[in-house]
C-alpha cells in the first residue's frame, strides 16, 4: 500500500455562494452537520438543493439531518491540481442511504487512491473553506466491528522435494 494520501483542496481555493435553497445546506455543513431536502408534499430528497421537487414541482421541502454515512457510487483519481502539483484528489459522487435517491458529489480525503472502490463505506467530515464556511468530504469509514474479516490470501504452495 502505498503512503500517497488524497487530499481536500486548500481553504483560499474554494469558495461557496448561496441562495435561498442552498442556505439551510451551508448553515448545517457550518454546524458539522450533514443534510438534505426532502419534498414537503411528495418525500422525494434532492440534491444539489433546489428551489422546486423534481418530481413533484412543489417548492415545499423539509431539511432532514443524515447520519452522514454514505457510500461510493462512482469516483476519481485526480494527481496535481493548477499551481498544486503534488496533490492527490479523490473526488466522487456518493449514495446517501438516509436520503434515498439522493446523490452528493464531494471528496474523499485522507485516504490512499487503492483504498477507494465503488461501494466503499464513508463517513462525512467537515473541511474548512474560504469565509468561514465548512465543506462536506467523506473518510473511509473504519470497519465495524460486526462486519466479517476480509479474507486473507491463500498460502502459496511449498516446493515438492525440500
Amino acid at each position: 500500500m502505498s503512503d500517497l494520501q488524497a487530499a481536500a483542496l486548500p481553504a483560499e481555493l474554494v469558495r461557496i455562494t448561496t441562495d435561498p435553497s442552498t442556505e439551510p445546506f451551508w448553515q448545517a455543513a457550518r454546524e458539522r452537520r450533514l443534510v438534505a431536502p426532502r419534498c414537503a408534499d411528495c418525500g422525494t430528497f434532492r440534491l444539489p438543493p433546489t428551489p422546486f421537487c423534481p418530481h413533484c414541482q412543489s417548492a415545499s421541502a423539509d431539511w432532514v439531518e443524515l447520519s452522514g454515512r454514505a457510500t461510493v457510487y462512482t469516483y476519481t483519481v485526480v494527481d496535481g491540481f493548477p499551481g498544486l502539483p503534488d496533490i492527490t484528489l479523490i473526488p466522487a459522487v456518493v449514495n446517501l442511504p438516509d436520503a434515498p435517491g439522493a446523490r452528493l458529489v464531494s471528496n474523499v480525503v485522507g485516504a490512499a487512491p487503492a483504498d477507494v472502490r465503488i461501494g466503499t463505506e464513508l463517513t462525512v467530515d467537515f473541511h474548512p473553506i474560504s469565509d468561514g464556511w465548512l465543506l462536506p468530504v467523506f473518510r473511509v469509514a473504519a470497519p465495524s466491528p460486526s462486519s466479517p474479516p476480509s479474507p486473507s490470501p491463500s498460502p502459496s504452495p511449498s516446493p515438492e522435494g525440500n
